[in-house]
């Protein structure tokens, strides 16, 4: 199957000049948890989640209004095409620890949202065959594993 079997179409998307008052209006009103960040032409730049949103306001001493999604966005953005099959966009995400991932057509420019939900939703409601549930489950391992930072040993601080 294809990311095409499973993508949102009706993404909402934001600017780089986008302040996050106006990001976190769009994330309530669509009911999303990500907002891929698009230029003038419509190709994805950046993405901005909740998450990024929340840790940018309680990190800074200043107004939502005055913090553009520009200056919060996380780069690299990693994408997938409406033809990848799914298979291999559930690797990606395992690697790259994303749950949502921006469609995108060959020139980069947004065509909708590929989320871990919409596969395991789809996946569940048509009984799809093509990839397992283990596949589904190696992905959320991987996405939600723990990367705790490694701690220093006296051993490793002396050879260093």
């Amino acid at each position: 199957m294809r990311v095409s079997d499973f993508m949102m179409r009706t993404p909402a998307s934001c600017t780089p000049e986008t302040n996050l008052g106006a990001a976190v209006e769009i994330l309530w009103n669509r009911n999303c948890g990500i907002l891929p960040v698009v230029d003038a032409d419509n190709r994805v730049t950046s993405v901005i989640t909740d998450r990024d949103i929340c840790i940018a306001l309680g990190t800074r001493n200043r107004l939502p209004g005055e913090i553009t999604v520009g200056e919060v966005a996380r780069k690299p953005v990693f994408c997938c095409t409406p033809t990848d099959q799914i298979h291999d966009t559930l690797k990606t995400m395992g690697l790259e620890k994303v749950r949502r991932l921006p469609v995108v057509d060959r020139e980069g420019k947004l065509l909708g949202i590929l989320s871990m939900d919409d596969i395991v939703l789809h996946a569940r409601a048509e009984k799809v065959t093509e990839f397992s549930s283990d596949d589904v489950m190696k992905a959320l391992e991987a996405i939600y594993g723990r990367n705790l930072p490694t701690v220093a040993t006296a051993k490793t601080v002396a050879a260093a």
